[in-house]
C-alpha cells in the first residue's frame, strides 16, 4: 500500500477569506501531495504570491512561493492509504496536466459560493483538481459535483495526521 497527502490550508489573504465568507469553511484551499514531507504537492492556484488572479497548475512547497509569502498559514493534513496502481494513476495524472495548458478556473472557483457549477475545458481550480486526479484513479469518493476543500475530509479512510501552521509540519 502507498499513501498520498490531502493539504487542507487557509492563507489568511483576502482571496482566502473572500472564499471563506461564502464557504463558511475553515479551509479555503486544498493540494494533494505524494509524499509525507510535502516535497511532491501540487494544486491548482497562484502561479506568482503577489498575484491571486494569475493562477494555474503549482507545484507547491512549504517553504517557498506562496506559502513562504503568507508565513501563518493554517494548515490539516490527512494520509489517505492508496494501492500501488492507483498511486501511480495519482502520478500520471498529475503528469500529464502539469505537461498540457490547464488554465486555473476563476469563475469556477467564485460559483461555488453560489452553490453552481462553471467550467470550461482543460481548466481546474484547486478542489476540482484534486478531485480529478483522484476520482481518475478509481478511489470511490462520494464527493459532491461541487466540491469545496473541507469536503474531503469525508473521503472514507482518510486521517487527520497534522493541523497547525504549514510552516510547523515536520512529519
Amino acid at each position: 500500500m502507498e499513501k498520498v497527502y490531502i493539504v487542507l490550508t487557509h492563507t489568511g489573504t483576502l482571496l482566502s477569506r473572500i472564499i471563506k465568507s461564502f464557504t463558511k469553511d475553515e479551509f479555503s484551499h486544498i493540494s494533494i501531495a505524494l509524499d509525507i514531507h510535502l516535497k511532491q504537492m501540487y494544486s491548482f492556484g497562484r502561479l506568482n504570491p503577489y498575484n491571486p488572479f494569475w493562477g494555474g497548475f503549482v507545484h507547491e512547497y512549504i517553504d517557498k512561493g506562496t506559502f513562504k509569502r503568507f508565513y501563518n498559514t493554517k494548515a490539516k493534513v490527512y494520509s489517505l492509504e492508496v494501492t500501488q496502481k492507483q498511486y501511480e494513476d495519482i502520478k500520471n495524472a498529475i503528469k500529464q496536466i502539469e505537461s498540457k495548458n490547464y488554465k486555473f478556473n476563476i469563475l469556477g472557483l467564485f460559483a461555488v459560493g453560489f452553490h453552481k457549477k462553471i467550467g470550461s475545458k482543460n481548466s481546474f481550480y484547486c478542489a476540482e483538481f484534486v478531485k480529478y486526479v483522484i476520482e481518475r484513479s478509481g478511489i470511490k469518493t462520494n464527493l459532491p459535483e461541487i466540491v469545496k476543500p473541507e469536503d474531503f475530509k469525508n473521503i472514507e479512510n482518510i486521517k487527520q495526521i497534522y493541523n497547525g501552521y504549514l510552516r510547523k509540519y515536520n512529519l
